[in-house]
């Protein structure tokens, strides 16, 4: 009976290597088709619109800049609108894979902190207030807005709030300004109608008749977010075993949790001051991925920045199409994909169970060190690490 019990614990033991080795090769793979299929997209994009284009003439448009009709229709028409949703994409993806790492909820949207309502609000009173009625104008409002929110955001939801809590509050509070501008908004729109229709067309979402100039505005501060996102990969890991763990290692949670909200602000807000609040790009595209590249999240950061600009060319690809020769907006179609995501996510995690399986020795280990239990590949490196019988486990 040892023999056999022994054995089987060698078989699963080469299983499992294998499937990590297969797992890890198929990575690269899945990178250069999710490039290959970003690169298609992009020549769609340049080419479909109400003056059709075949990939001759657009690649002929783009590279060979002239006074023919098709180098004006890409470089003056499609070329922004095709950077936008690239920018605007890449942004709330992820900002969304930071957020659910940085509050361990899987249904967690950047949203959540106010943003979108608060570059709302900035917007409505620029223009009722202000007489600021072109895109470029807005976009300074709309970024100052949504800084605002995160800010006031995070005031009131970490004031007299322990660790465990401060993410919980903090979300609380988002929920609460969000309901609180809107309202505001809905009472400055009441009353002035130029601002009314401004932010009629400016709520829905969209990347169409963006301008170089727009998205030069928030571009650095994008790179800022996201470099600061791509620093955050090891402390957000080493969190996801959750604040005694992270804090018994030595990592400053307060730093860590101020740095990413900063770099989710500054994605999320920059997005939002570009094309608009556009919904679910950032709570489908983290799921997407954990399913093609699994839970790390050195992997998951960086394929954000191409499958958030995939899903968002093929929604604004979708959007010209379907109702030729009119158009729907970005945001109408990426709410419409995201909602039945949204209803399968919950019900995905109803039907799995909560505890993870571990051995004896290694619950035995865990409870007496107080490390948490949650089943990622960093709780794994860690428990091997500084757990004396893991590794016998």
């Amino acid at each position: 009976m040892v023999a056999v019990v022994g054995i089987s614990r060698v078989r699963a033991r080469q299983f499992s290597l294998r499937h990590s080795i297969f797992a890890h090769r198929r990575i690269p793979l899945i990178a250069f088709l999710s490039l290959l299929l970003l690169v298609c997209l992009i020549i769609l994009s340049l080419g479909i619109g109400s003056r059709a284009l075949t990939p001759t003439e657009t690649l002929q448009g783009l590279f060979s800049p002239s006074t023919t009709t098709e180098s004006i229709i890409v470089w003056k028409l499609r070329l922004p609108r095709t950077l936008a949703a690239i920018v605007v994409g890449a942004s709330l993806a992820s900002a969304g894979v930071l957020m659910q790492a940085l509050t361990r909820n899987p249904l967690a949207e950047p949203g959540l902190l106010g943003v979108n309502s608060g570059a709302a609000i900035a917007v409505v009173s620029a223009v009722a207030f202000f007489g600021i009625t072109s895109t470029g104008g807005q976009v300074w409002f709309a970024l100052a807005g949504a800084a605002l929110a995160a800010c006031l955001s995070f005031l009131l939801g970490s004031t007299r709030s322990r660790s465990q809590d401060s993410v919980t509050r903090l979300i609380l509070a988002g929920v609460a300004l969000n309901a609180c501008f809107g309202s505001i908004t809905g009472i400055i729109t009441m009353f002035n109608s130029v601002a009314f229709d401004s932010h009629r067309f400016w709520v829905v979402g969209s990347v169409a008749e963006r301008t170089y100039g727009s998205i030069a505005a928030v571009t650095p501060v994008i790179l800022v977010g996201l470099v600061a996102g791509l620093l955050l990969i090891k402390p957000l890991s080493v969190l996801a075993l959750g604040d005694d763990c992270a804090a018994s290692l030595g990592l400053p949670l307060p730093i860590i949790r101020v740095t990413a909200l900063t770099a989710i602000t500054l994605l999320c807000g920059g997005a939002t001051a570009l094309a608009g609040p556009i919904s679910f790009v950032g709570l489908a595209v983290p799921h997407a991925l954990r399913i093609l590249v699994g839970n790390k999240l050195s992997r998951l950061l960086p394929m954000s920045l191409i499958a958030g600009p995939i899903l968002m060319l093929g929604a604004d690809i979708l959007g010209r199409v379907v109702a030729i020769p009119n158009e729907i907006e970005v945001g109408i179609v990426t709410a419409f994909i995201g909602a039945p995501v949204l209803l399968w996510l919950v019900m995905r995690i109803n039907s799995t169970p909560k505890t993870p399986r571990f051995s004896k020795t290694m619950r035995a280990d865990c409870s007496s060190k107080n490390y948490c239990t949650a089943p990622s590949e960093s709780l794994n490196h860690a428990k091997r690490k500084h757990l004396p019988h893991a590794g016998r486990a």
